[in-house]
């Protein structure tokens, strides 16, 4: 008697079913001998059997691929890499892996790429190129930086950084998958955790005097470098930043200026005292590192922390990511001095074909001789200046402004500033593998703002200016550990314990 029949199964259970099988045979039907025969991997294995009762049976066993999608580590911090691998695809096979996030209002952000596999089945992001899809080459995080929000113009922000992660779903397809989400099942899927916190990290509400905001303080005794951190005319009170650099080992207050709380709604002025009360607080802290602090700053922000290097004492070394050399839009107090701010052209703004403003060229030029009374006196800063400016920001000409800031320090015979200059990167320079906002709403406008960038150098510029900042930070605030003892010599000694 000769029967066919064909088993479908996973690869590592084959041998584990024919075993059971060729053990009832023989139960029933005596002895039993059995040869295999491997075809190729993607269509069967046939096995025949041979009874004495049972005759000739020949089993043909179908190899059904074992996919798997892996993430290492699946729960990490937002500025830490992830190594994405699939193994058990066919050889060669192109593959789609889509990305999918939610932020903490709800909103969809998707990315997606194709790939193939290698001839064992297997494919490594930080091996492998992207042939197509929302970025092309070898990028091992290219599929978190290349989300896009599903809503026009939406920009990522993290609001709740201590509780809860950014979770993202990656799902895996047999084929080039160009169909909307839910369509088809995915073949493997994997879910990340993306942290701005750590488990110990403290965040205390800030709320005394003037002052809005949220401290954040690594754990231990300390003391730590302080910083305050900036962002410009998203008003509000924005912390994933701080978070982030306070996990690295820095106090962080993260500083709101307007639009929060009791603050003014509108930014009508820059008060340098509320600044300067603000480093105040946060050196009088216990766990803050005397006798300075830094500054990290972006766009609006980053004009107001070049103020504060130029005129107050507390600031020890400042980051100005995009921001400008001269006081605009708004006139800025501090004690009895007034910088009113040099005139601006609205008639210069600029909508592109998706309906976004350009405002590069809205600001006047500072190099005017007009608008001199507007400009910073970097050469009082007391110390170090770090620049780090994107090639593709439209919304500042942030490039020349630095340039103008370090061509002036030259003619004041001082080299204590330094620029980092990215091609490709935009205005919003975030931490690494942030995705990209080109393009977004914007306090005040009634069509969204162009911002700039390209994704890859966008995504390069992140991730390396961000290790810069930090190496900074650590390299012009932490003291050494002598000059730590002996600072807590003084203060014992002064105490009269």
């Amino acid at each position: 008697m000769r029967i066919m029949s064909t088993l479908c199964t996973p690869y590592f259970s084959l041998l584990q079913m024919f075993r059971v099988f060729c053990s009832n045979l023989q139960k029933s039907s005596g002895p039993v001998q059995a040869l295999s025969e491997p075809l190729p991997w993607n269509q069967s294995l046939q096995l025949r059997v041979f009874s004495p009762t049972a005759g000739n049976t020949i089993w043909s066993l179908c190899l059904l691929p074992m996919f798997q999608l892996t993430v290492t580590p699946a729960s990490a911090l937002a500025d830490e890499p992830v190594h994405i691998q699939a193994t058990g695809l066919p050889p060669l096979q192109m593959v789609t892996l889509i990305a999918t996030m939610k932020d903490d209002k709800g909103n969809l952000y998707r990315s997606r790429a194709f790939y193939r596999a290698n001839e064992a089945g297997e494919l490594d992001l930080k091996r492998d190129p992207a042939v197509g899809g929302h970025y092309m080459g070898v990028h091992p995080m290219g599929l978190l930086w290349s989300l896009k929000p599903e809503r026009p113009f939406d920009r990522l922000i993290k609001r709740d950084v201590m509780n809860t992660p950014t979770w993202i779903t990656l799902d895996l397809y047999d084929s080039v998958y160009i169909h909307k989400v839910g369509e088809a099942q995915p073949k493997a899927s994997q879910v990340l955790q993306r942290w701005f916190s750590s488990p110990d990290l403290q965040r205390v509400p800030i709320r005394e005097g003037r002052i809005r905001g949220a401290l954040f303080l690594p754990p231990g005794e300390g003391p730590f470098p302080g910083l305050l951190d900036l962002f410009g005319g998203i008003g509000g009170l924005v912390e994933y930043r701080a978070s982030l650099l306070a996990v690295r080992g820095f106090a962080v207050l993260a500083l709101a200026y307007f639009a929060y709380d009791d603050l003014p709604k509108q930014l009508e002025e820059v008060d340098l005292e509320y600044f300067e009360e603000a480093a105040n607080l946060l050196l009088a802290h216990p766990k803050v590192q005397k006798p300075g602090i830094g500054v990290i700053s972006v766009s609006k922000g980053a004009e107001i922390g070049l103020a504060m290097a130029c005129y107050l004492k507390q600031v020890a070394a400042t980051v100005c990511i995009n921001g400008a050399n001269a006081i605009h839009e708004f006139p800025l107090r501090y004690r009895d001095l007034v910088i009113t701010p040099i005139p601006s052209f609205p008639e210069r703004m600029q909508v592109n074909a998706a309906g976004a403003v350009r405002i590069r060229h809205f600001k006047g030029d500072p190099r005017d001789e007009r608008n001199q009374h507007s400009v910073l006196p970097v050469e009082k800063a007391r110390g170090p200046i770090l620049f780090v400016v994107g090639e593709a920001d439209e919304c500042f000409n942030s490039k020349e402004y630095a340039e103008q800031a370090l061509d002036q320090l030259r003619r004041h015979g001082k080299s204590s500033g330094r620029m980092l200059s990215y091609p490709g990167a935009g205005h919003l320079i975030e931490p690494p593998y942030a995705p990209l906002c080109c393009v977004s709403w914007s306090r005040g406008l009634f069509l969204p703002m162009l911002w700039g960038g390209e994704p890859e150098g966008q995504a390069a510029a992140q991730e390396h200016s961000w290790q810069e900042i930090l190496k900074f930070f650590r390299q012009h605030l932490v003291l050494s550990r002598s000059t730590l003892d002996s600072c807590r010599h003084r203060m014992w000694h002064n105490s009269g314990q």
